[in-house]
C-alpha cells in the first residue's frame, strides 16, 4: 500500500483548485494528485516538498520554501497534528474543513499566498 506524501497547508490548496498553478505540468500533476487523494489513501503529512510539490517548476529554487513551511506548520498546529503523521486523506480533509476553512481562518494563514484570491469557502463546492 502505498503512503502519498503531502504537505500540510495543500490540505487547503485541494479544497480550492480549480485548475491554474504554476506551470502547466504543475496544474496536470496537480489534477492528477487530487483525483488519488479522493480515492481516500494514507498519507504522510510533511512540511517540506511532496508528491505535488514534483512537478512545481519553482522546486530547484524554492523561493516559497519559507512561506509553504510557516503555513504547513500552521495547519499542523491547528489540526492538532505533527510531522510524519499518517491517516487518510479524508481524516485529514475533514480536519482542515473543520479546524480551518469552515471557522473562516484560512486567511490568517496563508493570506501572502499568490493564489489567495482564488481560495473561496464554500460548504459544498
Amino acid at each position: 500500500m502505498r503512503v502519498y506524501n503531502l504537505r500540510a497547508h495543500h490540505g487547503m490548496c485541494l479544497y480550492f483548485f480549480r485548475g491554474k498553478g504554476y506551470s502547466g505540468q504543475f496544474v496536470e500533476n496537480m489534477g492528477k494528485m487530487k483525483a488519488v487523494l479522493e480515492e481516500n489513501p494514507t498519507i504522510r503529512l510533511m512540511d517540506s516538498p511532496d508528491d505535488i510539490c514534483a512537478a512545481c517548476p519553482n522546486k530547484v529554487t524554492a523561493p516559497c520554501a519559507e512561506k509553504a513551511s510557516r503555513y504547513d506548520r500552521e495547519v499542523l498546529r491547528r489540526c492538532g497534528l505533527s510531522v510524519g503523521d499518517t491517516l487518510s486523506y479524508e481524516d485529514f480533509s475533514k480536519k482542515v474543513v473543520e479546524t480551518i476553512l469552515r471557522p473562516g481562518v484560512r486567511g490568517a494563514i496563508c493570506g501572502d499566498c499568490q493564489w489567495s484570491s482564488l481560495c473561496h469557502w464554500e460548504e459544498n463546492p
